[in-house]
């Protein structure tokens, strides 16, 4: 399996995260990518992140959003949906590279909604153009979530990681 560097920015271009993944699936609209938490025990709103826990991120090369699925790194069970608004990612020379806008959804399992980080967004310098898009983009998101059960992303869906 290939391996990629995945690279948070800040709108600055300063690096605010790194970390290695797998590629489990691309096509020309989408990388999958699995990713292991490897920092310390660290709480986001209502879901617990442990180290050991497993992440499955989709990036599309053309949207203003990325969407995490995060596993239990023991059970497997879904805790839930971590999605950033952020600039279309940079995929090339084995890195994913994508501009973190500040604006996240965090969605869990039972389809309930959390819009975070309003503020960092509203300080930002954007132009705006960049707001309008990223406005949209987190309306877009709202709208792909199953108010049942949240997103579902797996490798195996419909062998197009771009089905959502």
């Amino acid at each position: 399996m290939r391996q990629v560097i995945v690279r948070k920015l800040e709108p600055s271009g300063m690096e605010k995260w790194r970390y290695p993944a797998v590629v489990l699936e691309e096509t020309e609209d989408a990388i999958l990518v699995e990713a292991y938490f490897d920092r310390p025990v660290w709480r986001l709103k209502d879901i617990l992140l442990n180290p050991g826990d497993r992440f499955v991120e989709i990036y599309f090369r053309y949207r203003w959003y990325n969407i995490f699925q995060i596993h239990d790194g023991k059970s497997e069970a879904i805790k839930g949906w971590y999605c950033n608004v952020c600039l279309p990612p940079e995929i090339v020379d084995g890195e994913i590279r994508y501009v973190d806008l500040a604006l996240d959804l965090l969605v869990y399992p039972n389809g309930r909604q959390q819009v975070l980080d309003e503020d960092e967004f509203a300080e930002l310098n954007l132009s705006e153009e960049v707001k309008k898009q990223a406005s949209q983009a987190l309306e877009d998101l709202k709208q792909l979530v199953d108010p049942r059960r949240g997103f579902r992303i797996e490798k195996q869906s419909r062998g197009n990681p771009s089905a959502l």
